[in-house]
């Protein structure tokens, strides 16, 4: 059973194609052109082309590409944010929000065309957003799916809940969880395949692959095929394996 995966994008859209561009390679060296491309979530923020990211991603789950794209706890607080201007991400510490400069909104609004600079008041910002951002970007971002299993493997943004059974997890552990969840040795069942955590380069734990690669802060975006349990980065180069 074959899978590919891509960790976490922050508006580089110029990256995600450089991954697409890897995975169909890899499926014509394969012959396989139905195995499922999962994208673990946080298309937007910190990048220059937020917009153009959900646009690539949205257009081509419409037209019928085999592509699941998950929900980041990134993509969360900028549908979140779009929804009420007081609206506040239950997973985000309570002294930030979404147009704080570590969070990185302010470059997604102005891929949309909306100016979030310091000087200007926050009201006829979000005003502004919520004109500017299509509906049909904000349905998608609402309603991509927290994770999605498949064989041996559970892929989702940021983690698991350790112990507790898949259907009893929460979005929020989901999507935000770090500690519990990474510095867990245990066996989860499936391997899961993650990102959210920012590191140099992928990396693979025995229980959990983290592909995040630091896309949003001008890293590399990871791409990855599955086989069963065992992983390979894809590169220019084709395949090279990622052990534990």
């Amino acid at each position: 059973m074959r899978s590919y995966a891509i960790g976490d994008i922050h508006g580089q859209i110029g990256l995600l194609a450089l991954a697409h561009d890897r995975i169909a390679r890899d499926r014509r060296l394969t012959g396989d052109a139905q195995a499922p491309v999962i994208h673990v979530g946080d298309l937007v923020d910190r990048g220059p082309d937020s917009r153009g990211v959900v646009e690539y991603l949205r257009s081509g789950i419409a037209e019928g590409r085999p592509w699941v794209v998950l929900k980041g706890n990134h993509d969360r607080m900028f549908a979140g944010y779009l929804s009420a201007i007081d609206w506040h991400d239950p997973g985000l510490r309570q002294d930030l929000s979404y147009l704080n400069p570590r969070i990185g909104g302010a470059a997604t609004l102005a891929s949309y065309g909306v100016r979030a600079a310091a000087d200007r008041p926050l009201a006829p910002v979000w005003a502004e957003a919520v004109a500017a951002v299509p509906a049909l970007h904000r349905s998608f971002l609402e309603s991509r799916p927290a994770s999605f299993h498949r064989g041996g493997v559970l892929f989702v943004h940021a983690g698991i809940r350790p112990g507790i059974d898949l259907a009893e997890q929460t979005e929020t552990d989901l999507v935000w969880i770090r500690k519990d969840f990474l510095e867990d040795p245990r066996d989860h069942g499936a391997l899961v395949v993650h990102g959210h955590t920012a590191l140099d380069a992928p990396k693979h734990y025995g229980n959990r692959v983290n592909i995040d690669s630091s896309a949003g802060y001008g890293g590399p975006l990871t791409a990855i095929v599955i086989e069963d349990r065992d992983v390979w980065v894809l590169g220019d180069q084709g395949r090279s394996p990622l052990r534990p």
